[in-house]
């Protein structure tokens, strides 16, 4: 058994943690934003600042791993043999901050408002993974070692779908050999209510091209005698959801494993306001597959999702015209055992049986990412159990989360390792959008947490 030692730890964190407020917002400032090629200088620079942030907490073998993206930022302590390795991810780029005149500050100048910090990034991810750093370095100063092996995977393209991790993976499985994925990139259910996530969804997504004429005709001319683009856009869309809301495309279910009915009870127990929910959408009602709730729709149930649809005439007023082209966008979330190849080969196909006279269609190929789910009697997930429990008074709740990390997928198919999603944002952080913030008491406390879990994971019975 490793001893208790995280009173010093703890007691540290409390000292420094005016100062790491402060270097959080020197790491916020930096534009890392890695949709914009404009801003690629600044994603380097901002791995260069979490490797000076490793090295300074103690963290030792910090370096860029070159990959055909962006660099991954390095680094490990293994000096407790063995003890379990853990492998913590986070990643360093952020979201492009339009549109802009919806910030109430700018988004690279860090604010404090009402105990929030914000900034781009603030909760996703750089709040979230930098605690990880300084949960690190409150062990190496107060104690001067830590509990467990740690090793620190920190990449730069994440919100751009993370296209050259697997290749990173593969040629580094040795050095990224570990016992169990630690991230914190996911939210807590509310305030004072910690969650560990043990699913997500994956995703494929597609765009339909569908073509008519060679150019724009005069409706009064042509109208009523040639094929109309949109109109055999709207009927394939049509054709792919029933009115219960179920997905028509032939074998779209086959793969999908079911709930089970102590799965369903447990997520009935997260305890989600349906009609608190449509009030804060501003919806009449919500809407989704029959015979499921809101949260088992958006969690844990796969879906096909119309997300762009344009063509023909766009501006003010009337231009009677049938359009040459129309275009729409696709993603589908999707659930174990669910493969994205599989599911866009049965799209192309549901299209392709579906598609008008008179018009030629194209499906192009986007994204596509393995959904997850963990298993929740892993000594990993029950160490993170009890820190949470220790640090916010509560057990966590066991949460399914309806978007896609897909790389939590990849470490898992490419290097074996089970996941411990540890989130600490809360829903209505506003990652993605305008006014991202972090609460600071997570922030405090999410430091505390990962301080308390390195402790337990030492004790968990977790081999290295």
């Amino acid at each position: 058994m490793n001893a208790d030692l995280t009173g010093p730890v703890l007691a540290y964190v409390e000292r420094e943690k005016d100062r790491f407020l402060e270097e959080l917002k020197d790491f916020l400032r930096i534009p890392s934003i890695s949709a914009l090629p404009a801003h690629k200088g600044d994603v380097e620079r901002a791995a260069r600042w979490v490797a000076g942030a490793l090295e300074r907490a103690g963290i030792r073998g910090v370096r860029l791993l070159e990959t055909a993206g962006n660099p991954v930022v390095y680094g490990e302590w293994v000096g407790k043999p063995g003890a379990p390795v853990a492998l913590v991810y986070g990643h360093y780029d952020v979201q492009p901050v339009d549109p802009l005149h919806l910030w109430e500050t700018p988004p690279f100048e860090p604010a404090i408002r009402d105990g929030k910090l914000y900034a781009r990034g603030a909760s996703d991810d750089k709040g979230q993974m930098f605690l990880h750093i300084k949960a690190a370095e409150a062990w190496l100063k107060a104690v001067g070692e830590l509990p467990v092996n740690v090793k620190f995977f920190f990449e730069g393209e994440e919100e751009v779908g993370s296209g050259a991790l697997p290749a990173c993976l593969e040629s580094n499985r040795d050095l990224l050999a570990a016992d169990v994925l630690v991230v914190s990139d996911t939210e807590m259910l509310a305030p004072g209510r910690p969650a560990i996530c043990y699913a997500l969804r994956g995703i494929a997504a597609l765009q339909i091209d569908v073509y008519g004429a060679k150019s724009d005709l005069h409706s009064g001319i042509y109208g009523g005698g040639v094929p109309n683009p949109i109109h055999a856009l709207v009927e394939i869309l049509a054709s792919m959801r029933g009115p219960d809301g179920r997905i028509l495309v032939e074998g779209f279910y086959d793969r999908v494993r079911p709930l089970g009915a102590e799965e369903r009870v447990a997520l009935r127990d997260v305890g989600v306001d349906e009609e608190a929910v449509r009030r804060e959408l501003g919806v009449e009602e919500l809407a989704g597959e029959a015979g499921y709730t809101y949260y088992e729709r958006t969690t844990a149930r796969p879906t096909l999702e119309v997300n762009g649809i344009y063509g023909g005439f766009q501006g003010e007023g009337t231009k009677t015209v049938i359009p040459a082209e129309a275009h729409a966008k696709i993603t589908c979330r999707l659930v174990s055992d669910q493969e994205p190849e599989e599911i866009m080969d049965l799209i192309e196909a549901h299209v392709a049986k579906h598609t008008p006279r008179g018009v030629r269609v194209e499906v192009r190929r986007f994204d596509g990412a393995r959904p997850f789910v963990a298993s929740l009697d892993h000594p990993a997930i029950r160490a993170a159990v009890s820190a949470y429990e220790k640090v916010y008074g509560v057990k966590p709740a066991f949460t399914r989360m309806g978007g896609s990390i897909p790389i939590v997928e990849s470490f898992h198919r490419i290097l074996g390792l089970p996941a411990v999603l540890m989130g600490f944002g809360l829903p209505g952080e506003h990652y993605h959008a305008p006014n991202e913030h972090f609460h600071l008491e997570n922030f405090e406390k999410g430091i505390r947490t990962v301080c308390l879990y390195w402790y337990e994971l030492a004790n968990s019975g977790l081999k290295g």
